[in-house]
């Protein structure tokens, strides 16, 4: 395992950069903790898989550095990293058994034959290939040669690091919680330093100790999912996390007051005159309908997911979303909506502003 450090990091896929709108990778200075697990999440083109290229030694970044334990490994070639890639659609060796494929990282490390059986048993039990062992890769479907594919990064324990892009793409649906709970279990028992990115917020919150949230090349925020729910530090976090994500509305903010469509709300802290372009993030589950209550809101549909509903409603003429539990009644007088002043994030061009 290694603690991997992004020191001034930045990369463009063109020759000549002239500002940062040509940086696929904008600027970056992290250090990856030894034995963390991460998740790399955001949209697609956000520059996941690029930032997990260059860590693997696959491409050379524009600008700055990066170390493996303290050591400079930006010229390393990717053999020299120890690291063990899963891509998001599988590379294996059709000519091998899955037992062969499985094998061949061990017995190219000339481990002891003895030791290579029990891991590779070990990891077909895991991916839930052991029936299939003997049996060449060719003619497999496109999701057991992925697991293959996840099976063969698995099985060294000696890496500094498995870096997995998007591997669960070509898996089908029902196996992939079975293969993220091995996953986490596997990080759980051996520690190693994991980086998974996904465009699959389910997947980010249920696999890392902390995801790292890209939006347009720039890392926004780094946090546990609990942070990222609660306290989004950019309207993008605010968006991408939650099923529907944070209401976003236009705001004119003095102190402890916030004026947005269809009236004015209280916030829970003093923000002063916040300048640029500014919004108040209310997330569907901090918001009330009431009959007495609160701002007027248009109800446009209700939809029942099982656990709650989902209301979706007008405000002034800009869409809110409201979380109603599953038990609260949803009568034809319920068309007002409450905000907790508590559970407000107020962002000033798109960032959060931190009250006084």
């Amino acid at each position: 395992m290694a603690q991997i450090t992004l020191d001034n990091l930045a990369h463009s896929y063109l020759a000549d950069p002239k500002g940062p709108d040509d940086f696929a990778l904008k600027e970056l200075n992290h250090v990856w903790e030894d034995g963390a697990a991460y998740a790399l999440l955001g949209s697609s083109g956000c520059g996941k898989s690029t930032l997990l290229n260059i860590i693997s030694g696959l491409l050379r970044p524009s600008q700055g550095r990066i170390l493996f334990d303290g050591q400079d490994m930006t010229d390393a070639p990717t053999a020299e990293r120890n690291i063990a890639q899963v891509f998001q659609f599988p590379v294996v060796y059709d000519t091998m058994t899955v037992r062969e494929n499985l094998a061949f990282p061990l017995r190219n490390r000339g481990r002891p034959e003895a030791y290579v059986a029990e891991r590779v048993a070990e990891i077909a039990a895991m991916i839930g290939m052991e029936h299939m062992l003997d049996r060449k890769a060719r003619g497999l479907t496109a999701d057991a040669k992925q697991k293959i594919s996840l099976g063969r990064g698995m099985v060294r324990k000696d890496v500094n690091a498995l870096l997995f892009d998007e591997p669960l793409t070509v898996i089908d649906p029902h196996m992939k919680w079975e293969l993220r709970t091995q996953l986490k279990k596997l990080h759980h028992d051996f520690g190693h330093t994991m980086i998974y990115v996904t465009h699959d917020q389910t997947e980010a919150l249920t696999f890392a100790d902390k995801v790292v949230v890209m939006y347009d090349g720039r890392v926004v925020q780094i946090g546990t999912p609990d942070e990222l729910f609660e306290r989004p530090e950019h309207t993008f976090v605010g968006y991408f996390i939650g099923s529907p994500g944070m209401n976003l509305l236009p705001a004119e903010v003095a102190g402890a007051e916030a004026r947005i469509p269809g009236g004015t709300v209280p916030l829970a802290g003093h923000y002063g005159t916040p300048q640029g372009r500014l919004q108040l993030g209310i997330r569907p589950e901090h918001l009330r309908l009431s009959d007495a209550d609160g701002l007027p809101v248009t109800i446009r549909r209700i939809e029942d997911v099982g656990r709650h509903r989902i209301v979706r409603a007008d405000l002034a003429g800009h869409e809110l979303n409201i979380i109603a539990p599953e038990d609260q009644p949803l009568g034809e007088g319920m068309n007002r909506v409450v905000v907790d002043p508590a559970r407000v994030s107020i962002y000033a061009d798109d960032w959060r502003v931190t009250a006084a």
